[in-house]
């Protein structure tokens, strides 16, 4: 292993969920980026990995990153890793990853655990498009901004968000969005991961008399399309259509009703 760097997944509450192949690299690598060192050095006792550590995070990362590239350029091998999960995802090993492409610097991706896409799969929320919108900025005008740029998504929206800030977010998705479905996934893979499918107005009622606890992970249903109404003639002659094509009236009567949302007697009557 040299001049590399190797973006390493880590846990997001299970050690067991650390690959072999992970803990084989923290043990290869020269050195190792860590955003928190006291949490990585957990890991890796658990592990039994000794490793010198460098930290690298949101307020030294332009400074510490110039540096770990350097010593790539040199010949060592890197190892970048987060507190929890994919490093570089709604964090700032996107920035070492960037810089290291700018350099010429050989990445390598080591995968591990992702807390969106694994709540995502847990959810039971429309997963065949969706956008991840990451954490809400705490400035007010810009989480308006962002919110008000997504009231016409139709795809499934992912977010990430600390318990302290739960309820005003909860608060400033109903008032951009109106009712909607949500996900609400929290601690994953730990003793109390739970998973709390409900509404926006199901979710404020329940953590306004509840201290929110633990890391959460939010899904929220997209904008449906919008229905379009269809007349009584126009349903009749949609079920006649049926009925010409073999159907029989009380099955092409239910079915245009559940289309149409117009009583199935009504239909029924009509046709007959």
């Amino acid at each position: 292993m040299s001049g590399k760097l190797y973006v390493v997944g880590t846990p997001i509450g299970n050690l067991g969920d650390f690959s072999p192949r992970a803990a084989e690299t923290l043990e290869k690598v020269d050195f190792i980026a860590a955003e928190d060192t006291r949490v990585t050095l957990k890991l890796l006792n658990h592990f039994g990995i000794k490793k010198e550590m460098v930290s690298y995070y949101e307020h030294n990362k332009r400074e510490r990153g110039e540096i770990i590239a350097a010593r790539i350029l040199a010949g060592e091998s890197c190892a970048i890793v987060t507190d929890a999960g994919m490093p570089a995802i709604s964090d700032p090993g996107e920035d070492l990853v960037k810089l290291c492409h700018e350099q010429g610097i050989k990445v390598e991706s080591v995968p591990g655990p992702t807390a969106f896409a694994t709540a995502l799969a847990v959810s039971g929320a429309d997963t065949g498009r969706f956008t991840f919108e990451g954490f809400l900025s705490v400035s007010k005008k810009s989480r308006r901004e962002h919110l008000e740029e997504l009231k016409g998504e139709k795809r499934t929206m992912v977010f990430y968000e600390a318990p302290h800030k739960l309820v005003n977010t909860l608060k400033d998705f109903y008032s951009a969005f109106g009712e909607r479905n949500i996900t609400l996934v929290r601690e994953l893979t730990k003793i109390h991961e739970e998973i709390f499918r409900t509404t926006l107005s199901g979710a404020l009622e329940r953590y306004e008399n509840e201290t929110p606890k633990g890391e959460f992970v939010l899904i929220l249903e997209g904008k449906k399309g919008e229905e379009k109404a269809v007349s009584f003639e126009e349903a009749v002659k949609m079920a006649k259509a049926l009925v010409e094509k073999g159907m029989s009236v009380n099955a092409a009567a239910k079915e245009i009703a559940s289309e149409t949302g117009i009583k199935k007697n009504e239909i029924y009557k009509a046709l007959l």
